[in-house]
This record gives structure tokens, sequence and C-alpha cells, in this order.
């Protein structure tokens, strides 16, 4: 069986070698880089299947390797930071961070983390379909015919809604900031603005849901963006 791959970045010698030896230990491959411009050149390399990433690094912030990385890949990316702040959490969520872990930290709490991200995404992997049913079929998403059908009745949604809708549901643990929305239904060169994404998770949902007010499929998470709630 491959080992999965972890890519540590940060420019403490000693955090990376206690959290590369940990996760060696527990099966992981690690590579390791200590400032960002080596980290996107590695993760380019290596394809790693998930980054730690200090916030805080000599040449470019973490948050701006996050976002870097974040438009060409969807790789789980963790946070490493001093900084607990509230805004400073939702910053870096919203480039594209799955999880944040907090200085000074315990690298078996860290640990845990990934394992429970890299086994997540491994669930989802094997979810992914052509054909995507929930709520015993009360929404199904065809990737194949491009359409969506609620309670058995077509639903015209236009090509950037369907976009939007088949992102969230092909990953419904994952919480889509509206950047991300956008790299993926509108592609990279949109300059507008990002609550665009409002006025189409509007449109969906008025096509998708029983009621818009209490939504069951596209759900808002406050301060960062949308996920999906269908079982």
């Amino acid at each position: 069986m491959t080992r999965q791959t972890v890519l540590i970045v940060d420019d403490e010698k000693g955090i990376v070698e206690v959290v590369r030896d940990y996760l060696f230990n527990a099966g992981y491959q690690v590579i390791e880089a200590y400032n960002g411009r080596d980290a996107l050149t590695l993760f380019d390399q290596k394809a790693p299947d998930l980054v730690v990433l200090d916030l805080m690094l000599p040449d470019i912030t973490g948050e701006e390797v996050c976002r870097m990385i974040r438009r060409k890949s969807r790789v789980p990316i963790i946070m490493l930071t001093a900084k607990a702040a509230e805004a400073d959490l939702l910053k870096g969520f919203n480039q594209g961070a799955d999880d944040y872990v907090t200085k000074p930290f315990s690298p078996r709490q860290l640990l845990a983390r990934i394992q429970a991200i890299l086994r997540r995404v491994s669930d989802e992997a094997y979810t992914l379909s052509d054909q995507l049913s929930f709520n015993q079929g009360d929404l199904i998403i065809d990737s194949l015919r491009h359409e969506v059908r609620k309670a058995g009745t077509a639903v015209a949604l236009t090509p950037i809604e369907f976009k939007i809708l088949a992102s969230l549901g092909k990953y419904p643990t994952k919480v889509f900031t509206r950047e991300e929305l956008i790299t993926l239904a509108l592609e990279d060169d949109y300059q507008g603005n990002d609550r665009v994404i409002d006025s189409h998770i509007k449109n969906i949902r008025q096509k998708i849901e029983d009621d818009t007010r209490d939504p069951q499929y596209i759900l808002t998470v406050h301060g960062i963006g949308y996920k999906f709630g269908g079982g």
C-alpha cells in the first residue's frame, strides 16, 4: 500500500523535526520546506496528499502559499499559527485552509487532525460518481448528463449554477469560500465582486429547496461561505 505524503512547511526546524518524526512513525511519507517558495516548488514536484502550513514564513506568507495552492488543487491544508483571533482564523479559511492548529500545539493532536482529514478525503473519493443522490432520491445531480432532478422533476439550472451545485454536492463535508466557488464556476479570469456567488446560491435555492428560509441542501457558513447539507 502506498504511503500518503504530507508536506510540512515551517521555518522553525525544531517544529518540523518533531512533526516529521510523529508522522513518519504513524506511517506517512514526509517532505519538508522552510519557506513559501520551496513549499510551492515541492508541492508541484511531489503532489502531497496534505499540507501542514505555517502562517508566518520568511519570504511569503502562509496565507499567500495557501491561496496559490488553492488556485490549482483541493489538497487538504492545515494552518499552523500563533494567532488565535477569530479574524485571523476566518482570513485563513477564506484563503482555503481546511483546519487550524494554534501554536504551541501537541504533535499528537496535530497527527489526529491529519488522520481525520485524510480519512474524510479518502471516504469522499470512494463516494464520487457521475450521479449523486440525496435524501432517498429527492435530489439527484447527474454530472454525466449535466442535469439535476428534484423530486423526480428536472430542474433548469444555468451552467454556472450547475457547477456550483455539483461542486458542493461532491464534497459534502467541505466548507467552500466564495473565492473557491468563483474559481470552480466562473474560472480564474473573473474580476468582479465575490458576492456574485450569493446571487447564484439564492437562485439555486429557489429551484431545489422546499423552503428557502430553511434550506436543507445549501447551507450558509457565516463568515466563510457555503457547504452542502444533503444526506
